[in-house]
């Protein structure tokens, strides 16, 4: 059995919903972040994940049956869940994880769950929009690739640069990354994801893990084609802190920097930062201008002072911009 499940095959009953269609784009917990913000904001909602995870549950799955990791995906569907019972129940059972003496020990629900439906329905898309369903998820989760990946970074320490292959390599790796492939080289899109991208009004990057969650989708030919042609305004949720491992000691400015690097044909339409995190406001008011876009400050991060996004402030910002740019 291959077929989606009724109402998931492209616009439920031919309509479009509420809002502005809209892309995520990354992985783990900054995606999770940008999501739960998003779905307060619109019901027209894609997240388009990374498929590199090498550790934990994940990497067991992905090495014992040979499928997309799916650690990434389940947090994506985690944060569509609805604020009534049933959202908050499920989002916590499939994000439970095993406590034991035996092989079942930290391996998320929500990872057998989605490999138990892509072996049952022999498609990964349909496995997810399954899930989905389930949860009543605000959304749609596509990966971006429709192959398991292996991250490869080039890591410089004290002048030497050196290269390392897979996302727990790259994050624990002493240095600082400096850019990123992938392989295989040129992995197939997944043409969802590619569609998704393609008919979007806007398309989300970050925030997250930028080497090995944000700039991945710029390596897979489909989607970067996708991400230039498309005629969706791009915006950018930097980060409220560096991630360790990947980008110690960068400046909000240096993020767009790497994102420019990577992708010097790109375009950015809006850059949303937490006014909290930016000292040197000219140096990255020069940066998005760079990227032809234009810079925003507003207070998103979380009032306890920890470095993560509150999804109600986040949410009420990005409101405002899809707003005033329509």
């Amino acid at each position: 059995m291959t077929g989606r499940p009724d109402g998931l095959e492209g616009e439920p009953n031919g309509e479009r919903g509420d809002g502005p269609r809209v892309v995520a784009l990354g992985g783990g917990h900054g995606l999770y972040a940008s999501l739960s913000a998003l779905r307060r904001v619109t019901t027209e909602l894609t997240a388009v994940v990374t498929v590199a995870d090498d550790g934990g549950s994940s990497g067991r799955l992905r090495r014992e049956l040979g499928v997309v990791p799916p650690g990434d995906l389940r947090m994506a569907l985690a944060a569509l869940c609805g604020d009534d019972e049933w959202g908050r129940t499920w989002s916590e059972v499939v994000q439970h994880r095993f406590r034991s003496e035996g092989e079942l020990h930290g391996h998320a629900v929500g990872n057998l769950l989605i490999v138990a439906l892509w072996e049952k329905l022999g498609d990964t898309v349909a496995g997810l929009d399954w899930l989905g369903r389930l949860l009543g998820a605000h959304g749609r989760v596509l990966p971006m690739c429709s192959v398991p990946l292996d991250i490869v970074a080039e890591v410089e320490l004290d002048g030497e640069v050196s290269t390392v292959r897979g996302q727990v390599a790259c994050a624990l790796t002493p240095g600082r990354v400096r850019a990123v492939s992938l392989v295989p080289e040129e992995p197939p899109a997944c043409p969802e994801a590619v569609r998704a991208v393609l008919d979007a009004d806007w398309v989300v990057f970050g925030p997250g893990s930028w080497f090995t969650s944000v700039l991945p989708h710029l390596k897979v030919p489909e989607l970067a084609e996708a991400l230039h042609a498309t005629r969706a305004r791009r915006l950018v949720t930097l980060n409220l802190a560096p991630q360790p491992g990947e980008t110690d000691d960068f400046s909000p400015q240096q993020h767009l920097e790497v994102l420019r690097r990577h992708a010097p044909a790109l375009e950015i339409d809006v850059v949303l930062a937490d006014r909290g995190v930016v000292e040197e406001r000219e140096e990255l008011e020069k940066a998005v201008t760079e990227l032809g876009g234009e810079l925003v400050l507003a207070d998103v991060a979380a009032p306890d002072g920890s470095p993560r996004h509150d999804p109600r402030r986040l949410a009420s910002v990005l409101e405002e911009i899809f707003r005033k740019k329509r």
